[in-house]
């Protein structure tokens, strides 16, 4: 079958925006994946690394639910200029207190805990955003092409840090991210102005009540609530990340370039998930599949916690990353299309405690367990966990196995 140009693509402003989330992304994961191995300079004590998801998902917690509030009642295109911009300004603070070598691990926290509270306003208002931009037929494969762009800077991104660290020097990484905010801030001019669907007088409200209507609409939507709830709980106990610095220097033995690759492993695997995807008109049985694809994702997590080699460990990553995609991808369709317009900032924000919430709090769990047993098991043992949480919830949830995904719509989307 050949190659077609995937529909969402055929919407101008989310090509544009596509585009713009791609560089910028693979600038962002350069900086995550440089911040770990700088954390892992400065202390051999798994913990610390651990520090790196705690510093992220406070902030997620505190203030996710008021960015949702703000995606429903402000424009989001604003908000996406703002918190860009701060981002950008945070990442520019790394690099110039790198290149000072003035940075300390209470610095790292504080600005990493400052970018969070920014993407804690930007995410639901991102993603809130493409039903916005491409017809409700189309959504699917919107977000297929979203996780393509996510992957793709997920592969360029860390194997990048690698490069550069070794060539020119850790605060090069943090400089570059800052740069490539910009790609995103010029998508959204060149959009120009988004329709969007608001309640009220359209000025930027945060009502408790509408907090509460939020989680309200998440309880009475089964099949969303066990999907973010299958998110969660597979992310919190198969999260690996950020052991990874310990797997390449102490387990694997070797050096920055190849932590680089392990980095941009899950990625490749993704991405490649995700490119097959796009070429499919339509998923069927979506919640069994949808289940399927985090049991694989257990076993993969398993694989890499028992591997000795640099390609054993690369190869499970990929199976990661590819069984993680398909999920994403499902996850996010199931949503969104079945999310009112009105209430999708909200529903965008509560996802994004638990999407984020489970891996950076399994960061800071990962990193508590390799304190006492060492890291192989603490990954061994998450993948176990991963394995029982979706036996849980299968049977807790019989909705989400039986779910087909031609169920009634919720509401359509506007397009450009």
């Amino acid at each position: 079958m050949p190659l077609q140009i995937p529909p969402a693509l055929h919407h101008r402003s989310f090509r544009l925006l596509w585009i713009g989330l791609a560089i910028s992304i693979a600038g962002s994961q350069m900086q995550i994946w440089a911040l770990l191995w700088h954390v892992r300079i400065l202390t051999d004590q798994p913990i610390a690394l651990g520090g790196i998801g705690l510093a992220r998902i406070l902030p997620v917690i505190v203030f996710s639910l008021i960015g949702g509030a703000v995606a429903d009642s402000a424009n989001r295109r604003t908000v996406l200029f703002i918190t860009q911009s701060l981002m950008a300004l945070v990442a520019l603070v790394l690099a110039w207190l790198t290149y000072n070598g003035e940075i300390t691990l209470w610095q790292i926290y504080a600005l990493t805990a400052i970018q969070a509270t920014a993407l804690a306003f930007d995410l639901p208002a991102r993603q809130a955003l493409v039903p916005n931009l491409v017809p409700a037929k189309d959504l699917s494969n919107a977000f297929s092409m979203q996780s393509i762009a996510f992957q793709v800077g997920s592969i360029v991104g860390p194997a990048l840090s690698g490069l550069v660290i070794a060539y020119w020097g850790q605060y090069y990484t943090y400089l570059i991210d800052s740069v490539t905010f910009m790609a995103v801030i010029g998508a959204l001019l060149l959009i120009g102005p988004i329709p969007q669907r608001t309640r009220g007088s359209g000025r930027v409200q945060v009502k408790f009540a509408d907090i509460v209507e939020g989680v309200r609409f998440i309880l009475r939507q089964p099949v969303i609530l066990s999907s973010m709830l299958l998110d969660f709980f597979a992310t919190f106990f198969s999260s690996a990340n950020t052991l990874m610095p310990i797997f390449a220097r102490d387990i694997l033995q070797v050096g920055v370039v190849e932590y680089g690759w392990l980095s941009a492993a899950q990625s490749i695997g993704a991405m490649a998930a995700a490119m097959i995807i796009s070429q499919l008109k339509e998923i069927r049985r979506q919640g069994r599949t949808l289940l399927i694809s985090v049991i694989a994702f257990g076993i993969a997590t398993i694989m890499f916690g028992l591997a000795r080699t640099f390609l054993g460990a690369m190869i499970a990553l990929i199976f990661i990353g590819a069984s993680d995609s398909v999920s994403a991808i499902i996850r996010n369709t199931i949503r969104q299309l079945q999310t009112p317009d009105y209430i999708r900032g909200r529903m965008t924000s509560i996802n994004q405690i638990f999407f984020l919430g489970g891996p950076q709090l399994g960061e800071v769990e990962a990193g508590l367990v390799a304190q006492l047993f060492g890291a192989p098991f603490a990954v061994i043992s998450g993948g176990i966990g991963c394995l029982l949480a979706v036996g849980w919830i299968a049977r807790r949830w019989p909705q989400l196995r039986s779910y087909n995904g031609d169920e009634p719509i919720k509401a359509g989307a506007m397009a450009d």
